[in-house]
C-alpha cells in the first residue's frame, strides 16, 4: 500500500502495533518481519495471512499443542553449510539436528484430518518435503552432547583406544611417583597439576633441582616448583602425540560431515525459514487474542463495513486502567463514500479517523482486528492522511499554505482505491473562504470515487453532505445535560460544534457567553440550537429504541421458554399415552396366554375324557362368554349361597374361591406364592392373593 505522507504509520500509529507484534516474536526471522511489516494490496495474499493467523489463535484459544518449540537462529550456520570446504563444529551439528526434529514434528502434525481443518497453515510446508537422511547422518558421526562417537571411522577408534591405554599407564606411573616424593617431603601438595598439558608435580621451589625432569614454570608466591618427572616424559609426549592424531582425525570427520550435509543447504534454508514463519504466526495470533482481534471479511473491492469496531491500542490502555471503550460502527461504500463528521472539540473525531485508518492498514498486512466478525474490509492502494498541524517552517509554509499542499496531492492522486482522512477540513483561513475551499475540495475527491473521512465544523460542509450523493452527515454524540462527551458516532445527521455548552462547562463568565451569543449571526445560532435540540431527540429516540428492543428479547425469551414448556408437557402426555397403551397391550398378552394355556389343558382332557360332551360345554363356556356379567352374578350368587368365606393361609386340601370369576375349586399344590387350584376336571394355576378360602354351609 502506497501511504502519503511517508509518516503516515507513524500518525496512524501502527509503528506501535510493529512493536506489539514484535514483542511476541521469538525467532530473529519472525521480529525481522514484524519490524517491517508489509501492507499487502492483493486480496489473496490478505486472505491466506488472515486464515492462518485464525487458524492459530484458534490452537492458542483452545489449548492443542503446535510444535513449533524449538527456537533456532540458525542463519550463520546455514550461510556457512553452503560455503564449500566449510566446515561446523559438534554443538553447530546438533543445531541442525534440532531443526530436522522440529520439522519431522511439524509434518507429523499435519495428517490428512488437520490438512483439511487447518489449511491456512498447512500452505506454509506445501512446497517442501522431510529428509530423514538429515539426522542420520549426523547420528552416525556424533552422540547425543554433539561429539563425535569413537565408531566415526576406524582411525579415530584405535587413536582412541591407544590414548586410553597411555593415559591409564601415565596415570599410575605418576602416581607412583606422587607417593614416592611424598614419602620424602618433595611436594607441596599431593593434587595431580597440568601445566601446558602434561601433568606435573607441585615441589618446594627448594626441592626443585631434587627432583628430575622438567621444570614449566612457578607458582606467583615462588614457593612452589612444576616439574614434569623424568619418567613421564615420554608417555606425555606419546599422548600429546596421539590428541594431535585425534584432533586432525575429528576435524576430518566433521569436514566430511559438513561435506555431506551441504547437499541439503537449501533444503535446511527452507526449514529455517518455515520455523521462522510459524513463530510469526504465532505471533500474529498472540497479539489477536491480546487486543480480541476476529476474522472479518475481506472483499476485493473500495468498501468498508465497520461493525462495533475498537481502536486496538485504546482498548489494551483502557482495559488497564479500567475503562470503557466505545466501539465505531460505520459503512464506506459506493452509494456513501464521504463521511463528514462533526461535534464538539476532544469528542472522538480523530480517534474515529485513526480507528478506521489502523484497522484498515491492520487487515491488509494480515492481521486479525478488534471488530465483529460480520465487519467487511476492502482493499485499497492507497492511504492518504492529514491530520493535525502541517506548518513547515523549512520550507516558510504556513498551517493553510501547508493544508492546501497537502490536499493538491489528494485531489491529484486520488482514485476508486484511495482511502483518505482529512482533520479539520478547510481549517486555517478566513471562515468563510476556507469553507469554500473545502467544499470544492470535497466534491472533487468525491468525483474522483475516493472513499474516505473529514471533520469540520463549517456549517457550508455539513449543509453540502445533506444534498449531495455519496457524502453523508456524522456527529460526535455530546450530553447535553451532562455537558460531556459520548465518544460515539452518530451516522446520518451533522453535530452541533456545543461551543456555549463546553464554554458554560469549563466555567466562563455568563456575562461574556451572553455577549459572544449576541454577536453571532441570529440564522447560525438558530441553526446551532436546532442541531443541539435535534441531537438530543435523537439521543432520547435511540434510548427508547433500546428499550423497546430489550423489551422485545424478553418477550422472545418468554416465548421461548413458554414454547419449551408446553413442548415439555405434550412430550409427558405422550408418554403417559404410551403407558397407558402399554399396559393395555401387556393385559392382552396376559390374556391371550392364559387363553392359551386353558385350550392346551382342554385339548389334555378331550383326550382323557371318555363324555366328549362334557369337555365340549367346558369348551363353549371359555370361548363364548355371552352375558358374562350375568352369568358371574348368577354364579357368584349360586356360590355365596353354597359357601361362605373363612379366610386364613391357604394349605393342601382346603377349598378356595377365586376373588375374579368366583368359581370354587379344590388346592392340589402349592408351587410358592402360586396354587394349582382344580375346578371341576380343569387344574389351573392361581395367585394366592387373588384367593380366599371358604367352606360349605350346613343345610
Amino acid at each position: 500500500m502506497k501511504l502519503y505522507p511517508e509518516s503516515a504509520y507513524l500518525q496512524l500509529e501502527f509503528d506501535k502495533i510493529r512493536e506489539l507484534l514484535a514483542n511476541y516474536c521469538q525467532t530473529e526471522f519472525a521480529r525481522q518481519k514484524a519490524q517491517q511489516l508489509r501492507i499487502h494490496t492483493r486480496k489473496e495474499f490478505v486472505e491466506t495471512e488472515l486464515r492462518q493467523s485464525h487458524e492459530y489463535r484458534q490452537l492458542l484459544v483452545n489449548g492443542i499443542y503446535f510444535p513449533n518449540d524449538h527456537i533456532l537462529n540458525l542463519g550463520r550456520e546455514l550461510k556457512l553449510l553452503a560455503v564449500p570446504g566449510a566446515l561446523l563444529s559438534g554443538e553447530e551439528f546438533m543445531q541442525l539436528r534440532k531443526l530436522s526434529e522440529s520439522m519431522e514434528k511439524i509434518f507429523r502434525w499435519f495428517d490428512a484430518e488437520r490438512k483439511q481443518v487447518y489449511g491456512g497453515l498447512s500452505l506454509v510446508i506445501a512446497n517442501t518435503y522431510y529428509e530423514k537422511v538429515i539426522i542420520e547422518l549426523i547420528d552416525d558421526v556424533l552422540d547425543a552432547y554433539g561429539q563425535v562417537k569413537d565408531n566415526a571411522s576406524e582411525e579415530l577408534r584405535s587413536i582412541r583406544m591407544n590414548l586410553y591405554r597411555k593415559r591409564n599407564e601415565l596415570r599410575r606411573l605418576f602416581d607412583k611417583i606422587v607417593t614416592k616424593m611424598n614419602k620424602q617431603g618433595y611436594l607441596a601438595e599431593i593434587e595431580e597439576s597440568f601445566m601446558n598439558g602434561r601433568r606435573v608435580l607441585a615441589v618446594f621451589a627448594e626441592q626443585k633441582r631434587t627432583v628430575k625432569g622438567i621444570l614449566h614454570g612457578e607458582s606467583d608466591s615462588r614457593k612452589t616448583a612444576f616439574v614434569e618427572p623424568e619418567e613421564t616424559i615420554e608417555l606425555n609426549n606419546d599422548i600429546s602425540e596421539l590428541e594431535n592424531d585425534e584432533r586432525k582425525e575429528v576435524y576430518r570427520i566433521l569436514r566430511d560431515l559438513t561435506a555431506k550435509l551441504s547437499v541439503y543447504a537449501s533444503l535446511l534454508t527452507t526449514w529455517h525459514t518455515i520455523i521462522g514463519e510459524y513463530d510469526f504466526i504465532r505471533a500474529r495470533a498472540k497479539l489477536a487474542v491480546e487486543i480480541r482481534g476476529e476474522y472479518p471479511v475481506v472483499t476485493d473491492k473500495a468498501q468498508i463495513h465497520l461493525v462495533d469496531a475498537y481502536h486496538p491500542l485504546l482498548y489494551l490502555y483502557n482495559q488497564r486502567t479500567a475503562k470503557p471503550t466505545i466501539p465505531v460502527t460505520i459503512t464506506l461504500d459506493d452509494n456513501q463514500r464521504i463521511l463528514v463528521i462533526s461535534g464538539p472539540n476532544a469528542g472522538g473525531k480523530t480517534v474515529t479517523m485513526k480507528t478506521i485508518g489502523l484497522l484498515q492498514m491492520m487487515v491488509q498486512s494480515g492481521l486479525l482486528v478488534p471488530v465483529h466478525p460480520s465487519s467487511q474490509f476492502g482493499i485499497f492502494k492507497q492511504l492518504m492522511i492529514h491530520i493535525g498541524d502541517t506548518q513547515s517552517i523549512e520550507f516558510e509554509l504556513s498551517t493553510y499554505s501547508s493544508h492546501l499542499l497537502h490536499m493538491k496531492h489528494f485531489i491529484e492522486n486520488a482514485n476508486g482505491r484511495t482511502l483518505f482522512f482529512i482533520d479539520e477540513l478547510g481549517s486555517g483561513s478566513d471562515p468563510g473562504l476556507g469553507g469554500a475551499f473545502a467544499e470544492v475540495i470535497l466534491q472533487e475527491l468525491s468525483k474522483k470515487h475516493a472513499l474516505g473521512i473529514v471533520t469540520t465544523h463549517y456549517l457550508n460542509l455539513k449543509a453540502m453532505a445533506g444534498k449531495t450523493p455519496g457524502i453523508i452527515n456524522g456527529a460526535m454524540a455530546f450530553d447535553e445535560k451532562k455537558l460531556q462527551p459520548l465518544y460515539k458516532l452518530l451516522v446520518g445527521k451533522p453535530g452541533s460544534s456545543y461551543t456555549f455548552s463546553i464554554a458554560e462547562r469549563i466555567g466562563l463568565d455568563k456575562n461574556l457567553i451572553h455577549r459572544a451569543r449576541q454577536l453571532v449571526d441570529e440564522d447560525q445560532f438558530r441553526l446551532d440550537k436546532l442541531l443541539n435540540r435535534t441531537e438530543q431527540d435523537l439521543q432520547a429516540l435511540q434510548q427508547k429504541e433500546k428499550e423497546l428492543q430489550q423489551l422485545l428479547r424478553d418477550n422472545e425469551k418468554l416465548k421461548k421458554e413458554m414454547q419449551q414448556t408446553l413442548d415439555r408437557e405434550k412430550h409427558r402426555q405422550q408418554v403417559e399415552l404410551h403407558k397407558e397403551q402399554n399396559k393395555i397391550a401387556e393385559e392382552r398378552i396376559n390374556y391371550l396366554r392364559d387363553m392359551e394355556r386353558k385350550l392346551k389343558q382342554l385339548l389334555i382332557e378331550w383326550r382323557k375324557e371318555q363324555d366328549k360332551n362334557k369337555v365340549v360345554k367346558l369348551m363353549e363356556a371359555l370361548l363364548f362368554k355371552k352375558d358374562e356379567k350375568k352369568v358371574v352374578s348368577k354364579m357368584q350368587k349360586k356360590i355365596d349361597s353354597k359357601f361362605s368365606e373363612v379366610g386364613g393361609e391357604i394349605k393342601l386340601g382346603d377349598k378356595v374361591k377365586m376373588k375374579k370369576n368366583h368359581q370354587v375349586g379344590e388346592v392340589i399344590e402349592m408351587r410358592g406364592k402360586r396354587a394349582v387350584v382344580k375346578i371341576g376336571l380343569l387344574p389351573m394355576q392361581v395367585d394366592v392373593k387373588d384367593l380366599v378360602v371358604v367352606k360349605e354351609k350346613e343345610v
